[in-house]
């Protein structure tokens, strides 16, 4: 499913309900946390932002006009996630500036700083360091400047909206000082100056209006999908019956007669054609599609039924990624518990299909993307091309995005081909749905097996976990290949790269696999496969969802062994007092009541996590209803407690956290993509549902604010624990386990 604007309908429905607790935890300090408002800023000692390693210059961050405006520039995009409105208000809140003031330029190779890719809930963490370190600098050097300009002493004037004012009523503004010094914020950014105290902000940690929803809500036309430029034409791919297969003939001639038909574009297996308008090119790639004839590649995808016990007989590269302790003595384990999940493949099933738009001319190509990268997928498109990278210009647009590797990216280099077929006319590519669901990259399957031993007095003891797991990451911009589906068919060669080794916390699909409990004994191991038809790629938390999943569902018939109520067991295991906060604190918004028996029909589960093992804290707790009849679930309610460190912008840690619940109940719930011997079957809505809006539960957040502690993320947070506290809350409800997802109704009434 996606995460962006359009999918929010479906996953932000109106039954949510929002209610927020500022639990008064302490505030921790952050680097660079110490600092005078007001005043020459004191430049310190310390890591620069990560961000700074590409982006050196103080100009490509910040630039004031003479207007007194400011222009904010960030390598991350808007997916519908918020990030932008956050992202100024940090800007605004270290420059002293309003918001009206800010001007946001984001994700764009000709203007934007090079961030990489925007994922992982890293935005804030990584762009919005950068900027408020950028913000503070920039500010005292316009302070700095005023009290040279003023004859006055730089901790004695005040700054508001961008006007520095002495204390004699004198002022002047930044962009007269730009005007009068146009050179003053053309530096490097190797000093790093304090930045605010956490307590002196006024626009952190407030909930402000998303500055991207007034145009969507009103239908200006914002998205991708509307754009229009002069003399545009529209294009079409057609792709093989099946992956990796080779064309053999087409009937050009007859396709090239067709009305509107501009070109038809055949580079080796690649084939595709421009028309003048939408619906001509539609009609053309069907006639095309028609008189195509293909070889097949004769590889064959895996046999579904098998799955998922059929990853283990894939070929793997196989890593410990974690081992501590001591084997128990003999004896010592009063009691083993063992048992296997799985999740299937999914999709990210944009409600939107991929688009891309591209103009090709002398030499030069200029792309308009949905992309989460977009340094990266110019990187890969040059190579692909056989373009200078300077000649190769990727501007981000937002579109119905996703978390994760959708196929923006694809159709991006789908449009460029296209695009140098018909120099100086800007060409539209719109993916068709069977596109978007049979060719975009599809989140692996998992299988992951645990076993636990229990102590006399109901604590683990020993701890083993094995994950096997195709690669969660194949974007473009990767080593050893051409991350982009057209490429592979041009006949030069390009492939997929090889799986990445994403050492840990991070992780590839072993991501979450490390338990955050305090075990005496631990033995982690990854099965990274190294062979699979399927194309995979990533989705909203990479082997985290799978992991989690898998962990908190087995915390909880661990606990149900030992006897013991599943909040008091994880507790009793559970060291951080962060992670034991959020998890009382969701216990307690929810109503928890220890040993409270299940009637047959109703249920509540519990999961926790930290995602990463790094980032954000959560912990969700959810109420089901079983028609035992039927096998139909129904959720009444799910709490989530978050603790994302600093908030910038509660409204948008709200929405972000309701968001991910309402996917990681989606996910667990009913989402499943299906395929035969030769292709992917789950190519339109009916094949591939998602939730809902009637089957969308009230849902209550509590948020818990640290204010002056670091930005941890709240993008993906909630998805693997909401998926476990469900599966969790149906084993609570009828006394047996559904342990493969999704819980369907056909697996409920299995074991019913």
């Amino acid at each position: 499913m996606s995460a962006a604007d359009a999918t929010d309908v479906v996953r932000n429905a109106g039954k949510i309900t929002r209610r927020r607790f500022c639990l008064g935890l302490g505030a921790i300090v952050a680097t660079f946390s110490l600092a005078p408002t007001i005043g020459r800023a004191q430049v310190v000692e310390g890591q620069p932002p990560i961000s700074f390693a590409k982006t050196k210059r103080l100009e490509g961050w910040i630039a004031v006009a003479e207007d007194n405006s400011v222009t904010v520039y960030t390598g991350k995009a808007e997916l519908g996630q918020g990030i932008l409105t956050a992202l100024a208000q940090i800007a605004a809140e270290e420059m002293d500036v309003g918001l009206e003031q800010i001007r946001m330029v984001s994700a764009s190779t000709a203007h934007s700083p090079d961030e990489g890719y925007t994922f992982g809930s890293q935005s804030i963490e990584q762009s919005g360091s950068a900027l408020r370190a950028a913000g503070a600098y920039a500010r005292s050097l316009l302070v700095a400047a005023a009290a040279d300009q003023l004859k006055a002493d730089a901790t004695t004037l005040t700054v508001e909206h961008g006007v520095v004012g002495a204390s004699d009523g004198r002022r002047v503004t930044y962009g007269e000082i730009v005007r009068d010094s146009p050179a003053l914020l053309k530096r490097d950014v190797s000093h790093v100056v304090r930045p605010k105290r956490a307590d002196a902000h006024s626009i952190v940690g407030k909930s402000v209006p998303r500055i991207d929803l007034p145009d969507k809500v009103m239908g200006r036309g914002v998205f991708l999908q509307d754009m229009r430029l002069p003399r545009m034409v529209f294009g079409r791919v057609v792709r093989p019956p099946s992956p990796g297969a080779t064309l053999e003939a087409i009937d050009e001639r007859r396709v090239r007669a067709m009305p509107g038909v501009v070109a038809v574009v055949r580079i080796s297996s690649f084939l595709g054609l421009v028309a003048e308008r939408e619906e001509q090119a539609i009609a053309a790639a069907n006639a095309l599609r028609a008189s195509a004839r293909w070889t097949p590649s004769g590889v064959r995808l895996p046999d579904e039924s098998r799955l998922p016990q059929a990853l283990k007989s894939f070929a793997s590269d196989d890593a410990v990624i974690k081992e501590t302790g001591q084997r128990p003595a003999a004896g010592a384990v009063a009691q083993w518990v063992e048992a296997t999940y799985s999740r299937p493949y999914l999709s990210h099933a944009s409600i939107g299909p991929s688009c891309a738009v591209a103009s090709f001319s002398d030499g030069r190509l200029t792309v308009w993307s949905h992309t989460q990268g977009v340094f990266p997928l110019r990187n890969d498109m040059a190579a692909a091309l056989g373009l200078p990278q300077q000649n190769v210009d990727v501007i981000h647009v937002q579109a119905a995005g996703c978390y994760g590797h959708n196929g923006a990216d694809d159709a991006a280099f789908d449009v460029a081909l296209l695009a140098r077929a018909v120099p100086g006319r800007p060409v539209k590519l719109q993916w068709m749905r069977q596109d978007e669901f049979a060719w975009s990259p599809i989140a692996p399957a998992m299988l992951m097996q645990a076993k636990a031993g229990l102590s006399a007095d109901g604590k683990i003891i020993d701890w083993s976990y094995e994950l096997w797991s195709n690669t969660h990451a194949t974007r473009p911009g990767q080593h050893g290949g051409i991350n982009l589906l057209g490429a592979w068919y041009l006949g030069q060669g390009h492939h997929v790269s090889p799986p990445l080794k994403i050492p840990q916390p991070f992780g590839n699909g072993d991501r979450n696999a490390v338990p955050l409990y305090d075990f005496p004994r631990q033995r982690i191991v990854h099965h990274l496969l190294t062979e699979m038809p399927l194309r995979t790629g990533s989705l909203r938390t990479l082997g985290g969802h799978g992991n989690i999943y898998a962990i908190e569902c087995f915390m909880d018939e661990v606990a149900l062994a030992a006897g013991a109520d599943p909040v008091a067991f994880r507790l009793a295991h559970l060291p951080d007092p962060r992670g034991r906060a959020v998890l009382q604190a969701a216990a307690d918004a929810a109503g928890w009541k220890p040993g409270a028996s299940s009637d047959g029909r109703r249920g509540r589960g519990v999961a926790y996590a930290r995602y990463k093992n790094i980032s954000a804290y959560v912990a969700v707790v959810v109420d089901i209803e079983v028609d035992r009849a039927s096998g139909k679930i129904s959720l009444t309610r799910a709490v989530a407690a978050v603790d994302v460190g600093q908030v910038i912008n509660p409204d948008g840690v709200l929405s972000q956290s309701e968001g991910g619940v309402v996917q990681g109940l989606s996910w667990a719930l009913k989402e499943r993509m299906r395929f035969d011997r030769q292709a992917v079957t789950s190519v339109d809505w009916s094949g591939y549902p998602i939730m809902t809006f009637d089957e969308v539960p009230a849902i209550e957040v509590v948020i818990v604010d640290r204010p002056g502690a670091p930005c941890l993320g709240a993008g993906e947070a909630t998805v693997g624990p909401a998926s476990a506290a469900l599966a969790n809350a149906v084993a609570n409800a009828i006394g047996k386990r559904v342990r493969d997802l999704p819980l369907s109704p056909e697996r409920i009434k299995e074991l019913l």
